[in-house]
């Protein structure tokens, strides 16, 4: 008998992958908001929880103007919701409870105890909701001797190697500007949360999700270890370059400015881009110089490779270097600023870079998620406004009348 294929259901194949799941965000800054940014990106409901006066600090310690939420804070809580709760009153936790009763998802990244202290750990959230997910961010790990360590993405970063690795050899280190300490360990988190919502399909239950921003780290840092496994001394830092591989660098270009410049990487495991690579810039003389005649060869006299190809370089603009490099089927990129990649047209045509319009600030230029999924489409909303979505989320999850919210409001409970 031929098996029948079943088709999918078209009124559904498109719908959000997190479609339906409550998220209740109490999270500040990046690591945490990160998280909860990439399950509202996935389609779940995320409902910042902040305290009414001046909402988290994201939202106006960094800020330019007075008047308007930080350019921050909205590049970290895109396609959220907001309401307020005083978690310094008894209403307001009482209301907090109420919330979590209804919520699939539970994320904070308070200082090291303030949350519990609240009356909020995790036996009594179980209690209150046996399916929730409960997920904490913390600069380090609970039972580690540096628990009470307060910790921000260049602490982790400095405590967790990603600092460390990074820098010219015989330099001191220098503090990578991708926040990957805060960032980084949101994505870790956001997966950790994603798998226990796939387990509890099965078990019925909720867990507790930990993860210390000191200890997602290392995970960033495995090639680095992996060469430090192998050898007794400390591993030196490696500048722009790749150990074992020439060329692999950044490469001056015209005109010459500060940004004006170019990465070329000939693999070690691929002999074919070193060929490529001398004919794409004419010196095919090189070929027969005995000090290109392998990769580790090159490697050991990498000034004069790099030499050769500067010479190239220098004389095309960072945007020649890559279509003619790359082009020819060599590693290669420009190496672009962030004002370059906010206006770049293939980025804006392909929607990683899009423009949100403000309540008060007006356009604003933001990056999007770059994953591409077929069957979730969501499109990108602005952050939200401090307790924007009060009457409709309280209405929405705890059937409120929007008397009862104005009652609320009011008593400074929201």
């Amino acid at each position: 008998m031929q098996e029948q294929v079943r088709q999918p259901d078209t009124a559904t194949a498109t719908q959000p992958a997190l479609r339906g799941i409550k998220v209740l965000d109490l999270t500040q800054f990046e690591a945490g908001p990160s998280c909860t940014e990439a399950l509202a990106w996935f389609g779940a409901d995320v409902v910042k929880v902040e305290e009414p006066n001046r909402g988290e600090p994201g939202r106006w310690g960094l800020s330019d103007r007075a008047d308007a939420d930080s350019t921050y804070f909205i590049y970290y809580n895109l396609n959220k919701r907001s309401v307020t709760c005083n978690l310094k009153s008894e209403e307001g936790k009482a209301l907090l409870r109420r919330m979590i009763a209804k919520a699939d998802v539970l994320i904070e990244n308070m200082a090291p105890g303030t949350f519990a202290r609240l009356g909020f750990d995790y036996p009594k959230l179980s209690a209150l909701n046996p399916r929730l997910i409960f997920a904490q961010v913390k600069g380090f790990a609970p039972e580690s001797e540096h628990a009470n360590y307060l910790a921000f993405d260049m602490i982790a970063q400095a405590m967790g190697g990603t600092m460390g690795v990074n820098g010219f050899p015989d330099q001191p280190a220098v503090r990578p500007g991708s926040t990957v300490g805060d960032t980084g360990t949101g994505m870790l988190c956001a997966m950790g949360i994603l798998a226990a919502l796939y387990q509890r399909m099965t078990t019925g239950r909720g867990q507790h999700i930990q993860i210390a921003m000191r200890d997602a780290m290392l995970n960033y840092c495995r090639t680095p270890m992996s060469r430090q496994a192998a050898r007794k001394d400390q591993l030196p830092r490696g500048g722009n370059g790749v150990f074992g591989t020439a060329p692999g660098g950044l490469y001056k270009c015209a005109p010459g400015g500060l940004d004006d410049l170019c990465y070329i990487f000939a693999s070690r495991g691929n002999a074919e881009h070193w060929l490529r690579l001398v004919k794409a810039i004419g010196r095919e003389d090189l070929l027969n110089d005995p000090r290109m005649k392998d990769g580790i060869t090159r490697f050991e006299n990498r000034d004069a490779v790099d030499a050769a190809i500067t010479e190239w370089t220098s004389k095309r603009t960072k945007q020649e270097v890559t279509r003619i490099i790359a082009g020819a089927g060599v590693p290669c990129g420009a190496l672009m600023t962030t004002l370059e990649l906010m206006h770049d047209p293939d980025l804006h045509k392909r929607g990683i870079m899009q423009t949100i319009e403000h309540p008060v600030r007006g356009p604003v230029i933001v990056a999007g998620w770059p994953l591409r999924m077929s069957d979730t489409k969501v499109p990108l909303k602005c952050a939200p406004i401090l307790g924007a979505d009060c009457e409709a989320i309280y209405g929405e999850w705890l059937g409120c009348s929007p008397d009862e919210v104005r009652d609320m409001r009011q008593g400074k409970v929201i």
